[in-house]
């Protein structure tokens, strides 16, 4: 099914409020299996409602409009898409006693004969009742085109969604299932130009590549019947991405919030690897990483942050194992780092040096960085510091 989302609302257009309704529509219609191709925002303007729901019914199989019940003149959706399919309003009466409910528990507010329209649904629909407010939504298809009216306000959308439309429309028995690869040490050009037959062939499952500082992201997606059936279909869609070049190698992770430092921390303590760690440029945010991703594990022991930028591969191994034996941990972990002097604000270069130190000896590492920001180099520099530790365990 091809969905269609309809703000409707002069305030989104003028910026005052953001369209948070279509995020949320378009994360839960994905999850059912509904595919969004469009999001539109149109004013509270019959005219230019009525030429948007003449594009709609045409090119989509469902067309949500968000917004617009309310009591006052300019709230007009279901008016406008009752003119549009040539059918009259009228009064439902689970929402006209919810009403009626309303005013007589408020005796201070004043009833007036606007409030009524809130009570009202396009004939022939299915109303779609409203836990938390009193506009009343509705449900109804026409020549093909399933239309479906919701209220404007967050709260009161949700509601609707997850007790009033989700039962409705939540019958399809396929669903939408997906799969997030996580990549250090390789650019999103890099990537996609590897994959690019893949992604310009692709029909499902699914591959979409998104850049995150200083890593890369695939999310694989397919519709399935089952759990059993997707994972079958995005297992082979993994092994058939893996086989290229060394992505293999690069790959660190799976999951949405996962990180270089949450791997890492697993890796710790699966293993029962404790670790110290001395740091210079990057400014305790090495440190900071680890100990929040290994929260109560004891095996962050302790460690130091440097004032001096002066670094090479040699201090980098003397420092990991000083650090090492300095809190008797398994492995001393540096990262010491020093900046070009043609360094920019926004274009800032250095090189770091990365040492691992264990009972097992020392390994290090140089890593040259150049063309971000300062924070995003502190970032990418502690990342490849974890990615270093990640290797040697």
């Amino acid at each position: 099914m091809k969905a269609e989302l309809i703000a409707v609302g002069t305030e989104i257009l003028t910026g005052q409020i953001v369209n948070t309704n279509a995020q949320f529509l378009s994360e839960k219609f994905a999850e059912l299996g509904i595919d969004v191709y469009f999001h539109t925002a149109v004013g509270d303007n019959e005219g230019r409602l009525l030429s948007t729901l003449e594009v709609a019914s045409k090119r989509s199989n469902m067309v949500v409009l968000c917004g617009g019940l309310g009591p006052t003149e300019d709230d007009l959706t279901k008016q406008t898409l009752a003119r549009f399919l040539g059918r009259e309003l009228v009064f439902d009466s689970l929402a006209m006693e919810r009403l009626n409910r309303f005013f007589a528990s408020r005796p201070g507010r004043v009833r007036t004969a606007n409030n009524e329209r809130q009570a009202q649904i396009i004939a022939g629909s299915q109303a779609l009742q409203n836990p938390t407010g009193l506009a009343v939504g509705g449900l109804i298809e026409q020549d093909g085109v399933t239309y479906v009216v919701l209220p404007g306000p967050p709260g009161e959308l949700k509601s609707m969604f997850a007790q009033s439309l989700l039962p409705l429309i939540g019958q399809s028995n396929q669903q939408l299932y997906s799969r997030v690869l996580r990549f250090f040490g390789i650019g999103e050009s890099q990537l996609v130009t590897i994959l690019a037959d893949m992604i310009e062939n692709q029909t499902d499952p699914t591959l979409a590549p998104y850049a995150k500082t200083g890593e890369v992201t695939l999310r694989l997606s397919t519709k399935s019947t089952s759990s059993r059936q997707a994972t079958a279909k995005l297992d082979q869609l993994e092994a058939e991405i893996l086989s290229h070049a060394n992505l293999s190698d690069l790959l660190y992770g799976y999951g949405e919030d996962n990180s270089l430092a949450q791997v890492v921390a697993q890796s710790l303590g699966e293993q029962q690897q404790s670790i110290a760690v001395v740091e210079n440029l990057t400014a305790g945010l090495l440190q900071a990483d680890l100990t929040l991703a290994l929260q109560d594990r004891q095996l962050y022991k302790g460690g130091q942050i440097l004032t001096n930028s002066e670094a090479n591969l040699e201090l980098a191994g003397k420092e990991a194992e000083r650090i090492r034996q300095l809190h008797q941990t398994d492995k001393g972990l540096a990262v010491l780092g020093t900046f070009n002097p043609r360094s920019q604000a926004d274009n800032v270069m250095a090189t770091f040096y990365l040492a691992t130190a264990s009972l097992d000896g020392i390994i290090t590492e140089e890593v040259a960085l150049g063309g971000y920001s300062w924070p995003a180099i502190r970032q990418i520099a502690c990342m490849n510091a974890l990615d270093h530790v990640r290797k040697t365990l």
